[in-house]
């Protein structure tokens, strides 16, 4: 199957000139335009940094499940600390009772915030590197972030600076996810993480290349694989972004696979998370430039509350 998510290389717009900026730019919506998938290159990501934050964190993931289960938040809808396998199911925010996703994740949001002691965290002991190394990564990222926002507003013939107010303090949230070995079959429908669309603004994942991995559906509803690209990150449109466009960036459809089942040795994978969106209380509506006369805007939201309603979706499950 082939891929999706088009190669872009981001260096020349850090480092270029006004031509060279627009130029990927355009590539950059482009590929939002037609699969809402992009896989990132000369992002300026440190790769040392990037293998310190996996090697960390597949540490904490080793734990036994006491020690990990110290640190998962006590209120229902868990967007902080570690959640283990059997409380989330991705996949109900858009068809109902579904069987949880195979995969455990833990979860830090609002670093920004939270150094100016408006945020609480979860955050484990073990290993003592972690918590250094999340807070360098999370600086990477919002860096990161920057860039691609600049780029979106090119992209969508607006100021460079336009989403600069709204970005100055985003909606950003590490989410590392452990896929274990399956020992046992999955469920009917199960899978390690469901179908879904992402709920926020632009989505950065790292992911390594065990079986098992991430899937795009096309326009057909076909099932692609994402390939990984050794040292890229891939970038997708989540739901209020693709509101904030008016439909024009697509929200696309994608899910994380069962590895087969005659393997042999591990298929255990892990991947780097990074949801990113505006401010929680940023009023979502139809950017300019963004009306359709075939297309009704979608009414404005609140963006802290329209992704606090799907995490609640996700994690409204019946005992199994």
């Amino acid at each position: 199957m082939s891929d999706l998510a088009a190669l872009i290389d981001i260096a020349p717009f850090r480092l270029g000139g006004p031509a060279e900026r627009l130029r990927v730019a355009r590539a950059f919506g482009q590929a939002f335009e037609t699969t809402g998938f992009a896989t990132l290159v000369g992002h300026g990501v440190d790769e040392t940094l990037a293998g310190g934050v996996y090697d960390a964190v597949t540490e904490f993931f080793a734990l036994p499940m006491a020690a990990k289960g110290a640190f998962a938040a006590p209120e229902k809808t868990k967007g902080r600390g570690y959640l283990p396998i059997g409380v989330e199911s991705v996949a109900a925010t858009l068809s109902g009772e579904t069987p949880p996703d195979l995969c455990e994740a833990l979860v830090f949001k609002s670093l920004k915030r939270e150094r100016a002691g408006k945020a609480e965290n979860i955050w484990p002991d073990r290993p003592a590197r972690l918590s250094p190394l999340v807070n360098q990564w999370y600086d990477s990222l919002f860096e990161l972030t920057q860039t691609l926002m600049r780029m979106s507003a090119l992209a969508l013939d607006l100021p460079e600076d336009y989403f600069a107010s709204t970005y100055e303090d985003p909606s950003m949230v590490l989410r590392f996810v452990s896929y274990p070995d399956q020992e046992t079959p999955p469920r009917p429908g199960q899978l390690r993480y469901g179908a879904h669309h992402d709920y926020g603004g632009l989505t950065i994942l790292r992911q390594d290349n065990a079986p098992g991995g991430l899937q795009i559906a096309d326009r057909d509803g076909t099932w692609r694989d994402a390939t990984p690209v050794p040292g890229s990150f891939v970038i997708n449109v989540g739901d209020l972004m693709s509101r904030w466009t008016n439909g024009r960036w697509r929200s696309t459809l994608h899910r994380v696979i069962n590895p087969p089942r005659d393997l042999t040795g591990s298929t255990r994978r892990l991947s780097l998370v990074c949801f990113t969106g505006p401010n929680e209380a940023t009023e979502v509506s139809c950017l300019p430039g963004c009306e359709r006369a075939d297309r009704p805007a979608p009414p404005p939201v609140r963006a802290g509350d329209y992704i606090m309603a799907k995490l609640t979706a996700s994690m409204d499950l019946k005992p199994a």
